[in-house]
């Protein structure tokens, strides 16, 4: 057993007494008069085959011997066939190893938690065929032999996989959000851009009515047109103030209405001054009678 002290005794009869040398595959242990080897707390490492060699002058001779120490199963490792996520209607084989001696026996249980649940099955390898989602959870090894046990655990986590139909619901689901979020930037961006053109709109047909007050408000203004005699058909374009002239009052003039468009409202005080923006129009003076 591991643990235990061995002693490994070689004796030969020999004249004059043989010298001994002990070997453990190939290796030397020990040599000299006593074939006496001595292992105190053996472990496991320390089985395998060793032998004695008996020598003297005349001659030699040999004899071998299989140590065997036994000892509990060591802590179990566990693994699982399948790598990463493992889907339903898969197939998993579950493997379970420990270093024992005598070997050991395997036995499979299925944990919740702390407690053992139920038993599953017997052996180093245990095969879930057609895995479902209940079939998730904790699976304990536990490896057993005439000097004691030893277990270990894994999980197994089991991916559900989604019915067709589920799928192209999704799928519908995602196209649509994406289409009513498009469709709503998009009413969005026009309205905005709407918004944007309306004061230049209003600019612009303020700007067209413009014309029309300017008529409404605009000042009837009379010019005094003074004419020569020697010319029969004059066409002036000098105009001077509203003054009445001395010297022509005699004669007959005909006036002409012209209309000042202003683009701002005239104060007061300018009433009085000329307006470099006026129009004059031709007069022609009728014949005398």
């Amino acid at each position: 057993m591991e643990g235990s002290s061995v002693t490994l005794t070689c004796s030969s009869d020999a004249n004059p007494a043989a010298n001994y040398t002990w070997y453990k595959e190939n290796r030397t242990l020990l040599q000299g008069p006593e074939g006496v080897y001595r292992l105190s707390s053996i472990s496991s490492g320390d089985s395998g085959v060793y032998s004695c060699k008996s020598e003297n002058q005349y001659g030699f001779n040999s004899t071998s011997l299989h140590l065997d120490v036994q000892y509990a199963p060591k802590p179990p490792s566990v693994s699982v066939s399948s790598s990463g996520e493992i889907m339903e209607g898969s197939s998993v084989t579950l493997t379970c190893s420990s270093d024992a001696n005598p070997a050991a026996n395997y036995t499979w249980y299925k944990r919740s938690g702390d407690k053992q649940v139920q038993r599953k099955a017997s052996g180093q390898n245990f095969t879930i065929t057609d895995i479902t989602a209940e079939h998730g959870g904790s699976y304990q090894c536990e490896a057993q032999n005439t000097h004691g046990r030893s277990n270990n655990t894994l999980h197994l986590t089991v991916v559900a996989v989604l019915p067709a139909s589920a799928l192209i619901g999704s799928a519908a689901a995602v196209f649509l959000t994406v289409t009513l979020l498009s469709v709503f930037l998009l009413i969005r961006k026009k309205r905005n851009a709407h918004q944007s053109a309306d004061p230049g709109d209003r600019l612009d047909h303020s700007e067209q009515r413009l014309p029309n007050q300017s008529e409404e408000n605009c000042d009837l203004n009379y010019a005094s047109v003074h004419f020569m005699k020697r010319e029969t058909d004059p066409v002036y374009s000098n105009v001077g103030s509203a003054e009445p002239s001395e010297h022509k009052e005699a004669e007959e003039v005909t006036y002409a209405s012209v209309n000042f468009n202003r683009s701002a409202p005239r104060t007061r005080g300018q009433d009085t001054g000329e307006d470099p923006a006026a129009l004059y129009s031709t007069v022609k003076k009728p014949p005398a009678v």
